[in-house]
């Protein structure tokens, strides 16, 4: 009786994530909800909340963090925080503002829409440009090259979700969303539930969501077998980051669940293996094609 309401509560743990999230932007004072603080705030707790809980219920040993895994994630959390979200912001970000300013284009209507329909276009708005990203990094051999790091963990945690070479963080980071006027703390609701989403979906924790949630979220049954260690064509699939409905309007969806992870051979890469991954993939074939 004691298991089965531990697991009713775990697998309720993801929805009940995001109804925290979007409560704590809707009602707290608007001057705070506005706060990029209370963004970082909110990310970073929901990330530790969600990385806890696999120390609670995991759902595969293999899968278990050790100490090794622990550093090179904690390194790439802080990497995606203060070099990837700094670069976008000033390279994509504040030009697309610019743009928007100096051609006029206002969308002031979205701001007059009830809070949680601004979250859920916001997320879509976003999540659309990561599908397509992904599945072109999936159809791309020079693109492949800086996706693959991503595909050499050979084990799945939520902090794997930040797991990347710096070209692949830079590019899955692209949006128009700057061009769009939605209220602020919609927009932060927005970018913090699609790391929530991220997260459980990379995470080792033995949860089976309502059928509706993994109807449109990404859960960690689709992204584990995005992750197989079959082979490459097999990873061609379930490419939503946080939502998976973007696959099954596209005929990329498909159902199951793969406890072996990892790439060619399941060889685990270091920070800098991941780092110069591009050069050494296409100076290994240039070598393997001159023999």
């Amino acid at each position: 009786m004691v298991s089965g309401l531990k697991q009713t509560i775990f697998n309720h743990l993801p929805p009940a994530t995001l109804a925290v999230v979007w409560a704590i932007f809707a009602f707290v004072p608007t001057s705070l909800a506005q706060s990029e603080a209370l963004l970082g705030i909110t990310a970073l707790g929901a990330l530790v909340f969600i990385q806890a809980m696999e120390f609670v219920s995991e759902r595969h040993a293999s899968w278990r963090l050790n100490w090794r895994e622990a550093f090179t994630d904690l390194f790439y959390v802080a990497f995606g925080i203060f070099i990837i979200g700094s670069l976008t912001q000033i390279l994509v970000d504040s030009p697309l503002s610019q743009l928007k300013e100096a051609w006029g284009i206002a969308t002031p209507w979205l701001g007059d829409l009830p809070f949680v329909v601004q979250v859920v276009l916001a997320m879509m708005v976003f999540e659309f440009g990561q599908y397509w990203m992904h599945r072109w990094m999936h159809n791309s051999e020079l693109l492949w090259s800086t996706h693959a790091p991503h595909h050499h963990v050979t084990q799945l945690n939520a902090m794997k979700a930040h797991i990347g070479n710096p070209i692949e963080l830079f590019l899955i980071s692209l949006s128009v969303i700057a061009l769009f006027d939605f209220d602020t703390n919609a927009l932060f609701a927005a970018f913090v539930s699609l790391g929530v989403v991220a997260y459980y979906a990379h995470a080792n924790i033995r949860s089976d969501p309502p059928a509706w949630y993994g109807f449109l979220f990404t859960t960690i049954r689709h992204h584990s077998l995005h992750h197989t260690a079959l082979s490459f064509a097999d990873t061609r699939c379930n490419y939503g980051n946080s939502i998976i409905l973007f696959d099954r309007l596209f005929g990329t969806f498909k159902d199951g669940e793969s406890a072996v992870v990892g790439q060619d051979e399941r060889k685990r890469l270091s920070i800098r293996e991941q780092f110069l991954f591009p050069v050494s993939y296409f100076a290994n074939k240039r070598r393997g094609t001159e023999l």
